[in-house]
């Protein structure tokens, strides 16, 4: 496996164990429908949440964040909506970014954006 598909699944890690520590239920880790993907699925009291991961080895450019452009918003409404339909799932929906910026094994910071986004029809 590539170097980044490493660090992507340390960043992944990272991020469901801070929402397991903030009382979060994680359902799903990677979960697929076709080629789109959603990182973690997690419970938050009653509201169902779709989480994408961003990680980043430390200061880019751009905040990791950003990188959650428009298609990858519908990509993700795509995917949860398929995931709601197979499980038979009817609870709120939010969308949140974590961006995991540091070094695995070292220091790491963790930016959690509750209901960062509301998708757009697709």
């Amino acid at each position: 496996m590539a170097e980044h598909n490493d660090f992507g699944q340390w960043g992944e890690r990272v991020a469901a164990d801070f929402l397991e520590q903030k009382g979060y239920g994680i359902m799903r880790r990677n979960w697929r429908f076709g080629h789109r993907d959603i990182d973690i699925i997690a419970v938050d009291r009653d509201t169902l949440v779709i989480a994408e991961v961003k990680t980043r080895a430390g200061n880019t450019l751009t905040e990791p964040e950003t990188a959650v452009d428009s298609r990858k918003m519908r990509s993700l409404a795509m995917a949860a909506n398929a995931f709601v339909k197979k499980h038979g799932i009817d609870a709120p929906i939010r969308f949140d970014i974590i961006a995991v910026t540091g070094a695995s094994g070292g220091e790491y910071s963790i930016n959690h954006i509750k209901d960062a986004f509301t998708p757009l029809p697709y």
